[in-house]
């Protein structure tokens, strides 16, 4: 999907997932139409995308006690537009490259959990930051006095594309500074909140874990099935903006 250089409109929502690894917290709402009434598009359903539905794994039907449910997907958090869902693919990704002597290491790294991600939903790695959907960035997370530090976040963006949809892009920022494999963990982690599971997994045998563990996971059976269920589920994102709603827009941009 190509997203225009200056989008008409932003929303500009930063929502982060506090990543070692932590809850999620939001820095709140803003937009530059405060003083005018924009309705958003109404929650509606896309189709679930080819790669998923092709992807199945035996699932017991009845779950006996101790025994792992299917999925998190209870965990999954909505957002004010739902939950977020890419309805248009393949999603572009771009890689900033990082200045640190572990720049190749780390390039490798994010390819690499790109490519684990690519078996699910059609990732397509960018040259060009200006078209991505999802930006991969080597640094230091934001840290706040009072909370513990984290070694990677992912926020998005919201903002109205050049066909009028309600669209998202999102930033994934992973601390360099750390042995390879928790780095690609890290990675993995993120590109999954990036792809939509906006919440954690409980248990850690799955790469959505709450927490960083001594032997990272690789993506699980539940991650994938938890994937699934999202995608099933009404969204805002990539619908049209209302009508009168445009006409806002417009008027403000003369």
């Amino acid at each position: 999907m190509a997203w225009c250089l200056r989008p008409r409109w932003w929303l500009s929502l930063l929502l982060g997932l506090i990543l070692a690894w932590g809850l999620s917290h939001s820095r709140g709402l803003a937009n530059s139409h405060q003083d005018q009434q924009i309705t958003l598009p109404p929650l509606q359903t896309h189709p679930v995308p080819p790669t998923l539905q092709a992807w199945s794994k035996p699932l017991p039907t009845s779950p006996g006690p101790g025994t792992p449910t299917p999925d998190y997907f209870d965990q999954v958090k909505q957002t004010e537009v739902g939950y977020l869902i890419w309805s248009q693919f393949p999603i572009q990704v771009y890689i900033q490259p990082p200045d640190s002597p572990t720049a190749q290491a780390w390039i490798a790294a994010a390819q690499q959990a790109v490519q684990e991600w690519q078996a699910y939903l059609p990732l397509k790695l960018s040259s060009y930051p200006t078209t991505a959907d999802i930006t991969i960035q080597a640094n230091r997370p934001s840290h706040r006095s009072g909370e513990r530090v984290r070694s990677a976040e992912t926020f998005y963006e919201l903002y109205i594309d050049p066909q009028d949809h309600l669209a998202h892009r999102c930033q994934v920022i992973v601390r360099p500074t750390q042995a390879p494999k928790y780095v690609l963990a890290a990675l993995r982690h993120e590109l999954g909140h990036a792809l939509g599971i906006w919440g954690h997994s409980p248990l850690n045998s799955d790469a959505l874990y709450f927490a960083q563990v001594a032997d990272p996971p690789p993506i699980s059976a539940r991650d994938i099935q938890t994937l699934i269920r999202i995608y099933q589920q009404p969204t805002r994102l990539g619908w049209s903006i209302p009508v009168s709603s445009r006409k806002i827009i417009e008027k403000t941009h003369q």
